[in-house]
């Protein structure tokens, strides 16, 4: 099937993009006047407030509220301690940065779960009935903050709109629920072996995963009310949206996003590979190449997954747009005043040409005069042999009518989810967690009940898969399978679901089932 880019840009009020696959929605995003993206903004902020019990700073960088700084967020030259100490920290992290640079081997993932209970290899053992679970993780930049007790929650971002995992739990419900059958043999016990490693990572962009790159934790050596002082400027990046009523999350390591690498122009690490390149050829054909690449003492390089087929004169052309842009910044820094806007990450228009738009879409279609010039000036400078790639929409029915996209995004605000084979899913959306639950409602055109099971569970999996992209969902995710009897079942049922997620540009963690 043809891939599109459909950008409706009619209204200045509110713009509207979405990746069609055939007369399929896979990607939604929009952006109004009364909501604007704040992530990967640049503030020149001021300290209001050093909260010794969470080791973090609570800033004043021009937004609704005030935004949370965690301790491990806080470059050491905002230190305010002697210049060796500083330089002796900075060491110690650029050494650290190396190392896990070193020591990372997408070709060998780690197992970052846990293993499964005794309880439930025994409950296997034995033939009982046990949930069957899977669990997703998607990873956003910032650190879980400490919990605590009598303070100020008002400003206080919550551990799960903090760490931002997305734990997807798969339970299956029992078989008798698609009709009266006798019981099927008992489930085998899984081996141990299978079980040690529960949690696969999958899916995730390249940029967020850099982002949410884990500091290297500070030695007991100073503590925040020591360096860090109120009314204090700092120069800090948004890296989680305010939700409700907390703050955003923000960090003073800052990072610049490019079609093809991420400059991070404080962080000491250069000559890295995103961890999504697996092929080692790809991989040593860019490290020569991010080797080439002079970069200034104290920063970093990071090759984005777009960049694995790209030449060293357009990943070189694209990381001196990044240099200039950070010279820009630094200048506009030492002329403001705290709390000021230094650096927006770029319209919705821009963000989607550079991290959605890949070699399988075939054409960009913008409805409107305005977001037309913006999108052909943005390729033409991004990537110049592809700006004949976007087109102007100029037919007198609405791009969205015409492609039929109106009625999927309509479906979107509906709990309820149809499945071809007749059967649906139900989303529900609570303060804890997203339940996703799995009904055969009129599929009965298979055989039997593990094979009505089987097709809709599949099904199931790959919506379910479209629907958290679309409704942006996060947190811990539950979805209650239609219970099978045979393993194997089991399997492709799991398969499915992470193969559909590795699309997903959250960094995503699957259970085993």
């Amino acid at each position: 099937m043809t891939r599109k880019m459909l950008i409706d840009a009619t209204h200045a009020e509110e713009t509207r993009v979405v990746v069609v696959d055939g007369n399929k929605v896979e990607e939604f995003d929009f952006e109004s006047l009364n909501k604007r993206q704040l992530a990967g903004n640049i503030y020149l902020a001021k300290v209001t407030r050093v909260e010794p019990s969470l080791q973090a700073a609570f800033v004043e960088y021009g937004g609704n509220r005030h935004g949370f700084l965690a301790f491990s967020e806080i470059h050491p030259d905002y230190y305010q301690i002697p210049k060796a100490d500083r330089e002796a920290l900075l060491a110690e992290e650029a050494e650290y940065a190396r190392q896990a640079e070193e020591e990372a081997a997408p070709e060998k993932p780690k197992s970052r779960g846990r293993s499964r209970s005794r309880s439930r290899s025994k409950a296997a053992a034995e033939g009982t009935p046990a949930a069957e679970e899977a669990v997703i993780t998607a990873e956003a930049p910032p650190p879980a903050e400490p919990e605590t007790i009598g303070a100020d929650f008002e400003d206080v971002p919550p551990p799960s709109a903090a760490s931002g995992e997305i734990d997807i739990e798969v339970v299956e419900e029992p078989a008798e629920a698609l009709a009266a059958a006798a019981p099927g043999p008992e489930p085998e016990a899984e081996p141990e072996a299978e079980a040690e490693s529960e949690y696969e990572a999958v899916g995730g962009d390249d940029l967020a995963e850099e982002r949410a790159a884990p500091r290297k934790p500070r030695q007991r050596r100073y503590k925040i009310q020591e360096v860090i002082k109120v009314r204090q400027i700092l120069l800090v990046q948004v890296v989680k949206e305010e939700r409700g009523n907390k703050g955003a999350a923000l960090t003073t390591y800052l990072s610049l996003a490019g079609r093809y690498c991420v400059l991070m122009p404080n962080t000491a690490r250069g000559g890295g590979i995103s961890r999504k390149i697996t092929n080692a050829t790809d991989r040593k054909k860019l490290k020569d190449i991010s080797s080439s690449i002079t970069v200034p003492e104290g920063a970093g390089l990071i090759i984005r997954t777009a960049g694995a087929n790209r030449t060293k004169t357009e990943i070189k052309r694209d990381y001196e747009y990044l240099l200039r842009q950070w010279e820009v910044i630094r200048d506009l820094t030492l002329k403001s005043i705290a709390p000021c806007l230094i650096y927006e990450e770029g319209s919705l228009i821009k963000r989607a040409i550079r991290d959605l738009y890949s070699r399988d879409i075939e054409e960009v279609l913008v409805d409107g005069e305005r977001g037309y010039r913006e999108a052909k000036d943005y390729m033409r400078m991004l990537m110049p042999s592809h700006a004949k790639n976007v087109k102007h929409y100029s037919d007198p029915l609405p791009l969205f009518s015409r492609f039929q996209v109106e009625s999927y995004l309509t479906g979107m605000f509906n709990p309820v989810v149809q499945l071809k084979s007749g059967g649906y899913i139900v989303i529900d959306v609570t303060e804890a967690l997203v339940a996703i639950d799995v009904n055969s409602g009129r599929a009965t055109r298979e055989a039997s009940i593990e094979d009505t099971a089987l097709k809709t569970n599949m099904e199931a999996a790959e919506e379910a898969a479209r629907q958290m992209r679309l409704r942006d969902l996060a947190g811990l995710i539950v979805i209650d399978f239609i219970d099978m009897d045979e393993r194997r079942n089991n399997a492709a049922v799991e398969k499915k679901l992470k193969e559909k997620l590795k699309s997903d540009r959250a960094r995503i963690q699957v259970g085993r089932i």
